[in-house]
């Protein structure tokens, strides 16, 4: 696709007198970094057209690779060492892209981002392709291709300075971040280790606007119900010997889930699937279930299978145990059970995570940007950079803006894309000296 120099400069002319006007704040290097991400933005809108052109669903496993393949070339051109983390085919995934370098000047930084979309083949998300003067569309725009080359346009200015030697970098791009190969206790075995020998995580998830970066993110867990009853004629319902039923037994439960703990700030646990009546089939691997049932006769089992998101760990067992004491408080002649399986951790807010945090304002504000304050937790879900977050500092939504993830017309904001590059390789740069 070819390229429109004008309509580049049009994008990024309303930042850059605003760089210039806070330039006393910035060092002869820092303007130097800012001016090479400025003059390369040709080259990087061509990098992100290509990956984004590129499809890359998670289950398509040569789309990822290739993607991998598309940045790799450019790590190696900076003098990274590059490796490609195979998983077993058990796993079904693709497997990861991993560059690093081992110095000792600054912080060790663990840089990540994900080369996979939601996007299969078969799903309605079209090439990159431009909507108006600021905003384009494409599968995987912004997440997170568009978070990907930030990371390393931002890494490409450091190394035109000269500024990489002795640092230790490690970007890890995984191939399954949107559904993670399981168990994870594999796929994310290599990712975690890595990570464990560095000091600081920033990872580039989609930016939810311009000033604002996640300290915190929920984590995600799962549960499965299962209530039992007697079953007969209905005409029996309610009475000593028939009891309530398996429906209204479960019915119970989640009501009562709700009215106790809906109101508590960061926790939500939503029932997905319920399947119930006399005879009930339900495959969790496949999320599908069948059941066989009658008006006139009282239901004998359901299963109902949700989700539960938290903030910390502490608050992910104290909900647990509540849900248990409600679920042992059975009506007459039923019986429950619930049981609990682990997702992805939470990545809790800490004073370590903050001070990143100060860290990024900093930068932005002496590029006359504005501060940048943390977000919301309870409006992003669960991240690869979750899994880690007990080991290291952490900081995430560094990555493109726009709008609509996930969905088909997701979309990227052109116009302060320089921008959020420039600020990412100012704070690249500060915690590497």
């Amino acid at each position: 696709m070819k390229l429109k120099p004008l309509f580049l400069s049009f994008l990024i002319l309303n930042f850059t007198f605003l760089i210039q006007s806070n330039a006393q704040s910035l060092s002869s290097v820092e303007k130097q970094i800012i001016e090479h991400v400025k003059v390369n933005m040709p080259q990087t809108e061509k990098l992100l057209i290509d990956a984004v052109n590129i499809n890359s669903g998670t289950l398509n496993h040569a789309g990822v690779r290739e993607v991998g393949q598309l940045f790799r070339k450019e790590f190696d051109a900076m003098g990274f060492t590059t490796e490609w983390i195979s998983l077993p085919d058990s796993l079904n995934r693709a497997g990861h892209l991993v560059a690093y370098r081992k110095g000792k000047k600054g912080k060790k930084l663990f840089l990540i981002g994900h080369l996979d979309t939601v996007f299969e083949k078969s799903m309605p998300a079209g090439p990159f392709t431009r909507l108006t003067d600021s905003t384009a569309t494409g599968q995987g725009v912004n997440d997170m291709k568009g978070g990907d080359v930030m990371i390393i346009a931002g890494l490409k200015a450091l190394y035109a300075q000269g500024l990489l030697d002795d640092t230790n970098i490690t970007v890890y791009f995984t191939g399954d971040e949107e559904s993670a190969g399981k168990p994870t206790s594999i796929s994310r075995k290599d990712f975690i280790d890595r990570a464990k020998e560095c000091e600081v995580a920033l990872a580039y998830e989609t930016a939810q606007s311009f000033d604002i970066a996640a300290t915190a993110r929920r984590g995600a867990s799962g549960w499965h119900l299962t209530t039992h009853g007697k079953t007969g004629h209905s005409s029996g319902v309610f009475n000593k010997t028939m009891g309530y039923g398996a429906i209204y037994e479960a019915a119970r439960i989640l009501d009562e889930f709700r009215e106790a703990l809906s109101q508590e700030k960061y926790l939500t646990f939503n029932p997905g699937v319920i399947v119930g009546g006399t005879e009930v089939n339900y495959d969790p691997a496949q999320a599908k279930g069948t059941a066989v049932g009658k008006t006139n006769i009282v239901a004998q089992k359901v299963e109902v299978t949700g989700d539960l998101r938290f903030l910390t760990e502490a608050q992910k067992e104290a909900a647990r145990t509540k849900m248990r004491e409600i679920v042992a408080k059975n009506l007459n002649a039923t019986s429950a059970e619930i049981k609990f399986s682990d997702g992805i951790p939470a990545m809790e807010p800490t004073e370590a995570n903050t001070k990143l945090l100060e860290i990024l304002s900093k930068a932005s504000q002496d590029m006359g940007l504005g501060p940048v304050k943390a977000g919301d937790p309870g409006s992003r879900g669960a991240g690869d950079i979750s899994y880690i977050a007990q080991y290291v500092s952490c900081l995430d939504g560094l990555g493109a803006s726009g709008r609509g993830a996930h969905a088909p017309g997701e979309t990227i904001n052109l116009k302060e894309y320089p921008a959020l590059i420039q600020r990412s390789a100012l704070l690249l740069y500060r915690l590497t000296r």
